[in-house]
């Protein structure tokens, strides 16, 4: 099984397999509009647009998992999103990304991957204390954490790397870049 397999809604309810993204790289990306890490949408913007031509995709689905900090509808979260980050990658439907009723590409995405924690920073000792409150073991299983935690995916559609929210982004790019 691989990336491949799985497929997206579009805001408009129309599907998109991940087929269509073979041979690129893929940054897979929960996100959030109201969460202390939305600023990251400036960085990936400058990623994309540094990137968008040489095989790279960001892929961004909106989550309200989190603290409700995606409350608007999909036309609401892509009007904030263009208009205050200027994002042209591609946004899909709001969706679960935790727990049952996850998506099934998150489901895939967690259950091939490791917590990487959040590092021992201030933020990142802050946001060990709020997995702790919704999850006593969340050190020891895959599922997302937070908004923009980031999957990178090869050209080969397998999961290259995990990237929990409190990731400098300067490591994430750099991780993109060695991988085009």
């Amino acid at each position: 099984m691989s990336i491949y397999d799985f497929k997206l809604m579009k805001p408009d309810g129309t599907e998109v397999s991940m087929a269509d993204y073979k041979g690129k790289v893929l940054l897979i990306v929960n996100t959030a509009t109201g969460c202390g890490f939305t600023p990251q949408y400036e960085p990936l913007q400058e990623l994309y647009d540094e990137l968008q031509g040489k095989d790279f995709e960001i892929i961004d689905i909106p989550c309200n998992q989190f603290g409700q900090q995606a409350p608007g509808s999909d036309e609401e979260i892509h009007t904030f999103c263009t208009g205050r980050f200027g994002i042209t990658f591609p946004q899909f439907a709001k969706a679960d990304v935790r727990g049952e009723t996850a998506i099934p590409l998150f489901r895939y995405l967690v259950d091939n991957t490791k917590f990487g924690g959040f590092g021992m920073s201030p933020m990142g000792l802050m946001m060990g204390g709020v997995a702790k409150k919704m999850d006593k073991d969340y050190k020891n299983n895959g599922e997302v954490k937070w908004n923009f935690t980031k999957f990178l995916i090869g050209k080969d559609g397998q999961i290259v790397a995990r990237f929990e929210p409190t990731e400098d982004m300067k490591n994430v790019a750099k991780k993109v870049k060695e991988l085009l």
